[in-house]
Parts: structure tokens; sequence; C-alpha cells
């Protein structure tokens, strides 16, 4: 079994626009430090934070589809297959499936806060596609129960967003202090990011803004309050991914 935890000071950091945006990334890039690399179809992960209103210029993606999770705040995208300018508030998704290509551009308001994530759905089928956006209401999601645990199904089986990537997102979240049995799949790796409050995995204690990314457990004891988005990919993928063609993911 493995559980590993990844601090927040031992994440990569990155800013845009000196210092108006900053980020701390559990799955940084190689330039950038950081503890962890590409895994599974998990290629780039973080948590971007506005101190300012600043805006992130037209700049182009191919192949990836990249999730961004307005967290806190809202945002603004704009992009070359809408053409316009959309908001994005607190709870709202936004996927791009860059395909054969396309530009985006984002603008941060002031204390507003975001997850960007790349997946890597088998790069030498989506860059023969055309590039695809889509944006999602928070009240578009399903929200279900496991005891006092509440979980909001983001994408996957019971999700509203469908990727080419293999993958399932939930929120989980507890304002009491819960004690709830969690079942793992077998041969599914999960990354989780702590949003808020003190939680723990067994006997693994995880507080604000750190990342774990878990493989070969078949239960766990959910223990503590707070709010958590897991992610749920396949430990091996059939296909070769970008990181292992330039040669930086890490197991």
């Amino acid at each position: 079994m493995s559980v590993r935890v990844v601090s927040k000071e031992q994440q990569a950091y990155g800013e845009f626009n000196g210092g108006a945006i900053v980020e701390n990334k559990p799955v940084g890039f190689p330039r950038e430090g950081g503890a962890l690399r590409a895994y599974s179809n998990i290629f780039y992960w973080a948590n971007a934070i506005a101190l300012e209103d600043s805006t992130i210029g037209l700049h182009p993606h191919q192949g990836f589809e990249i999730m961004s999770i307005v967290l806190a705040g809202t945002i603004r995208h704009y992009d070359t297959k809408a053409k316009e300018w959309i908001d994005l508030k607190a709870g709202d998704v936004q996927v791009i499936q860059a395909g054969n290509g396309i530009s985006h551009a984002e603008h941060m308001n002031e204390g507003s806060r975001m997850f960007q994530i790349w997946f890597d759905p088998n790069l030498d089928q989506s860059l023969q596609k055309d590039a695809q956006y889509a944006d999602y209401e928070s009240d578009d999601f399903e929200v279900s129960k496991n005891g006092e645990l509440e979980i909001q199904h983001i994408a996957g089986p019971q999700g509203k967003v469908q990727m080419d990537a293999k993958v399932t997102i939930q929120k989980w979240s507890s304002n009491e202090y819960i004690e709830t049995p969690i079942t793992l799949l077998k041969d599914t790796t999960y990354s989780v990011y702590v949003l808020d409050g003190v939680l723990s995995f067994g006997k693994w204690k995880l507080q604000k803004d750190d990342y774990a990314v878990v493989n070969d457990l078949e239960e766990i004891t959910l223990k503590g309050h707070g709010t958590l988005l897991v992610i749920a990919t396949p430990k091996e993928l059939k296909y070769k991914t970008y990181a292992d063609n330039v040669k930086y993911s890490q197991s």
C-alpha cells in the first residue's frame, strides 16, 4: 500500500504578472521543482490565487484536456472557439479539450482562486480532433451522501463533465467531524487535495493545501472535517503519455 503526502512547502511554485497571481503546484513542470512529476494521466495541477486583478494573456494549447475549477471569487475566460469572454463564479467548472489547437486567456479578479488541471487523454488521438470548450455551473453537479460525508460528482459515472481521459472527479466535504470508511477501487490512483480543514486517511494526517497520492488500498477510514478534491485515475495506462515520451514522469 502507498500513501504519499506532499505538503504545500514541497510543491512547485509559480506566478504570473510579477506575483499578481501566485500558484502552488502539486504537479508542476520539471523546471519548477517540487516533489512530484506527471503520473497516470495527470500532467499538471496548479492552485492559482489572485492577489490583485490580473489577466493571463492569450496563449495556445494542443492535445491536453484542461479543467479549471473556480474555488473562490470570479474569473473570466476567453478562447478562440467561443470568441467571447465568459464569466465563471465559485463552484463553476470549465473544460478545454484542446484537440488540434486552441488559444485562450484568463482574467482573475482579486481574491479569486482556482485549480487548473491538465489531463493527457492519449495525445495521438486527441491531436486529431477539433478543439472543444464547455463550461458548467455549480448547480449542474449531482450531490450524494456517504453517511455525513457530502460528495459532489463533477466528472465520471455520476458527473456532468465527460472527458476522453479516464477520470472521476469528486469534491468531498463535511463541516462536522466524521469517521467514515471509504472503499477504494483496485488498479486506481487517487489524488487528493485538501481545500480546507484537517483530516486523516488512516494514519496519514492531512491539512489545508496538502496533497496526497494513494495507491494499492482497498479501504481507508476518513476522519476529521473539511473539504477535499479527489481525482481517481488509472494506475496503469494503455498508452504512452506526453510525460513518458519526454521522460520526466514519476511513479
